[in-house]
């Protein structure tokens, strides 16, 4: 193996934390993700019928309820085993029938849509993502041409380390966390019906304030946390891709918070 310093820098983006997404039905939540995908509610947060929490290792899933949204793309997630999850699936199958529920396992990993619509690439834990619990990536589909333009934004903007490679672009976004963008014709706006994306960096005020500069900043949520939605050509305007992120500052009081992950496997015999 050759010893490559910079392939270990992480950048100003020390960590992705959760995708959010709005369900309309929450014990529906509750058996896809919990007794489903083998996930744990958080205990201690969102424990009402309004908005649920759900733990995956350091990262989460926010299920605000809602009209469904769907995360355009695929969520990479990595589970204890597939075996088992295949199992849980089966168990949950005729409490979500009529929805669009499916999965089909691959040689590597199972590809699984939720009720709503939404796709996940599940792989098991100690393979090429590791694990046991997280969501290691998040792949998007964007626009031809768009691959480098994004990858200069995030290097650019956010001091994320990118790669571009093939039409597509990998962004850094903590240890063995990345967003990927595939060039695969889609419009930067297509579809997107304002779900969102958290990440916490070092450096807060260098991005803000260049996002400010550029009229990006869409709302300044409280002293720790501002939102913006558009990826743009740094030396331009146009729009290359649309996604909310929300910026989290190392002060944020729930940066590092400890999560419960209950083992997937345990239940009354």
């Amino acid at each position: 193996m050759r010893f490559d310093p910079p392939s270990q820098d992480v950048g100003n983006i020390v960590f992705f934390e959760h995708v959010n997404v709005r369900v309309p039905d929450q014990g529906a939540a509750t058996d896809f993700y919990v007794d489903g995908l083998g996930l744990t509610r958080d205990p201690y947060m969102m424990v009402g019928t309004r908005n649920m929490w759900v733990n995956c290792g350091r990262q989460q899933f926010h299920l605000p309820r809602g009209n469904p949204q769907r995360f355009r793309g695929v969520i990479g997630l990595v589970v204890p085993d597939l075996d088992a999850l295949e199992m849980r699936l089966r168990n949950v199958s005729d409490r979500l029938g009529g929805t669009r529920l499916s999965w089909r396992r691959g040689p590597a990993h199972t590809d699984v849509t939720c009720p709503w619509g939404n796709r996940f690439r599940v792989h098991a834990a100690g393979g090429t993502h590791g694990g046991p619990l997280g969501i290691p990536y998040l792949e998007m589909p964007s626009a031809k041409g768009a691959a480098a333009g994004v990858a200069r934004f995030y290097r650019a903007v956010m001091g994320a380390p990118a790669t571009v490679e093939d039409g597509t672009a990998r962004v850094n976004v903590g240890p063995g966390q990345s967003l990927v963008f595939q060039e695969e014709g889609a419009g930067p706006g297509a579809e997107y019906d304002g779900h969102h994306l958290a990440i916490y960096v070092a450096d807060f005020s260098g991005p803000y304030r260049m996002l400010a500069e550029r009229g990006l900043v869409t709302r300044e949520d409280n002293p720790h946390q501002y939102r913006f939605v558009d990826i743009v050509a740094p030396r331009g305007k146009k729009t290359l891709f649309s996604i909310e992120h929300e910026v989290r500052s190392l002060h944020h009081p729930l940066y590092q918070r400890p999560l419960v992950n209950r083992t997937g496997g345990e239940r009354r015999p």
